[in-house]
């Protein structure tokens, strides 16, 4: 298997801990929308590449 589809993997695993990551009561509370919105954007890249690839593979190119 490719080992660029492990690292997107990866990325998407990450996106998930940035969404999941606790930061009420901390004094980071307040970058709690920012965290999130990039766990999100990270999560839809790397899948929207990962069916890329994918799709590609399928077809021969």
């Amino acid at each position: 298997m490719d080992k660029l589809a492990f690292l997107f993997l990866a990325c998407i695993l990450a996106g998930f801990a940035l969404i999941k990551l606790p930061l009420a009561g901390s004094p980071l509370a307040g970058i709690q929308p920012i965290t999130s919105l990039i766990g999100i954007l990270a999560i839809l890249v790397f899948s929207l590449v990962l069916i890329f690839r994918g799709i590609m593979a399928l077809v021969g190119k």
